[in-house]
């Protein structure tokens, strides 16, 4: 879509409650704003979603406000790649440039991944998050997803405590692919320990285990499986930056600004000859279906916040036998979901 169509904006936030108190390194989440989008053009509504990025400040009333601020800028019509060059990356970006793409799918009457020169979409292994909590209660949620294939621990920097947490969650599901992620809660210092659980246990990705920003102790440190950074790599210019401390990269369009620059970065880490991890923050399917778009050229993929939250929109990604699928009636082109959506308000 060229930058002249005439836009109508709105933009609202939303709060999505948790089934449970969630918990990771140094924070703990029971309900989350978000920022919905609808552009509405030559009789279409594209839409888009975004929580932003909590432990960068960039929160929903914040993202609300720099879109109320460009408002006129928007609703003159602006391609996606005068959205990068409007806005930096982040989650209102993030919102924006997801429902430009839908809009575009509708009007041009083709789904996003036709648009993105993508082959058909195909069910992706995805897997399923389970929160810090005691040893036996992640046993329990791990056995909880019980058709899931692929689990994910969130570790909260105990070394001692994060070994029991882990040793627990095997002995509770040998079968499943296993990955933790510290959410930025060790050191060079405190790590080693927890190295002989994750090796015993079978653990096949760490992510983030030091502090954004300390990326440079990563190097000397010979890690018994591949890293994943998140935190450590927000964008495009973060990747050219720190990709030679990481195996993986964690691209989430919340970080980097929506699916355009997702794909960007996709490509930008094949050439560096990283893996790709597609995730998310909390959302619903409205969130989720972008990044399945870009999950379908990831290696590792981690979209199951709809798992976690009490109401989901009317037109739902699927999740089965460890899987997930999203139509393009979610999101990303038929004109069936130009229908107005079940809300996940509170």
């Amino acid at each position: 879509m060229t930058g002249q169509t005439r836009l109508t904006l709105d933009a609202r936030i939303e709060t999505l409650v948790l089934k449970k108190p969630f918990h990771i390194s140094g924070h703990v989440f029971r309900d989350t704003p978000v920022l919905t989008v609808a552009l509405s053009g030559q009789g279409h509504i594209g839409r888009g979603e975004a929580a932003g990025v909590y432990y960068t400040g960039d929160e929903p009333a914040q993202m609300l406000e720099t879109l109320e601020g460009l408002r006129g800028d928007i609703e003159a019509g602006l391609s996606r790649e005068d959205l990068r060059r409007l806005l930096p990356a982040g989650g209102a970006r993030n919102a924006l440039d997801c429902a430009l793409w839908d809009l575009e799918a509708k009007i041009a009457g083709r789904a996003v991944w036709q648009l993105a020169g993508l082959e058909p979409p195909r069910p992706l292994l995805t897997t399923m998050t389970v929160g810090a909590d005691t040893p036996d209660a992640m046993a329990d949620g791990a056995r909880g997803f019980a058709d899931t294939k692929a689990i994910k621990l969130k570790l909260t920097g105990d070394a001692a405590l994060d070994a029991e947490r882990v040793r627990a969650v095997r002995k509770a599901r040998p079968d499943v692919w296993l990955g933790v992620d510290a959410n930025q809660g060790f050191t060079r210092d405190t790590i080693a320990p927890l190295f002989a659980a994750l090796v015993d246990c079978r653990v096949q990705l760490l992510e983030q285990p030091f502090r954004r920003g300390r990326e440079q102790d990563m190097a000397g440190i010979t890690f018994p499986m591949p890293t994943a950074a998140d935190e450590s790599c927000l964008n495009l210019a973060e990747l050219e930056q720190v990709h030679q401390y990481f195996d993986v990269i964690n691209i989430k369009l919340d970080k980097c600004g929506g699916l355009t620059e997702g794909l960007l970065m996709a490509q930008r880490a094949r050439e560096l000859g990283v893996k790709i991890m597609v995730g998310c923050m909390v959302g619903t399917s409205r969130a989720m279906a972008p990044g399945f778009v870009l999950g379908q050229l990831c290696d590792v993929v981690d979209l199951d916040a709809p798992a976690a939250i009490v109401n989901d929109r009317e037109r739902t990604v699927t999740y089965a036998a460890g899987e997930i699928f999203s139509s393009a009636d979610v999101w990303g082109g038929t004109a069936a979901a130009d229908a107005p959506a079940t809300s996940a308000v509170r």
